[in-house]
């Protein structure tokens, strides 16, 4: 395995797992917490943290790793192949469907809808708890999931890469 891939799969898995940890915060109580404020103050809270979100940290890896996943799917299944180079493949794949694509597919249409209205209006309140939160929060889980099987799935093939090398060494 390249040496420059196989750094960069290992940050990765840590990218994975960070950004999997912000998603499960919000799965297990951001969102549980915003739901028992008055409709208009968890509504106006999201509506904030999704203004804050574009701060360069997160988005810096989130974003990055959907290029760095299709390069892991595409390394594993063209270069390292068999077992590990497959699991690596999932791994990619996992993040870049399940993490990626749901977040541009499901999550970001439903911020941008909450973010066009006026938190104090009653339409806000009707969307706010019976579509944003539970919708939102069911996409967000999968992310959460996503993530964390990516990491797991990226460190497993590499662990199983490395094994296969020392023993036809």
């Amino acid at each position: 395995m390249s040496p420059v891939l196989f750094y960069l799969a290992h940050l990765a898995v840590l990218a994975y797992a960070l950004v999997g940890g912000v998603f499960l915060a919000f799965s297990d109580f951001i969102m549980r917490a915003l739901s028992v404020t008055s409709g208009q103050g968890g509504a106006e809270a999201m509506q904030a943290i999704n203004r804050e979100v574009f701060r360069w940290v997160f988005m810096v890896l989130f974003l990055g790793l959907a290029p760095v996943s299709l390069l892991i799917a595409v390394y594993g299944a063209i270069v390292v192949g068999h077992g590990p180079g497959t699991v690596m493949m999932l791994a990619g794949l996992t993040y870049f469907v399940g993490c990626f694509g749901v977040t541009v597919f499901f999550n970001v249409p439903m911020n941008e809808a909450l973010a066009g209205m006026e938190a104090s209006e009653d339409a806000t309140l009707d969307y706010w708890t019976r579509t944003y939160l539970p919708r939102w929060s069911f996409w967000n889980t999968v992310r959460t999931v996503a993530c964390g099987l990516s990491a797991a799935l990226l460190l497993f093939s590499l662990a199983w890469a490395a094994q296969s090398q020392a023993q036809g060494a």
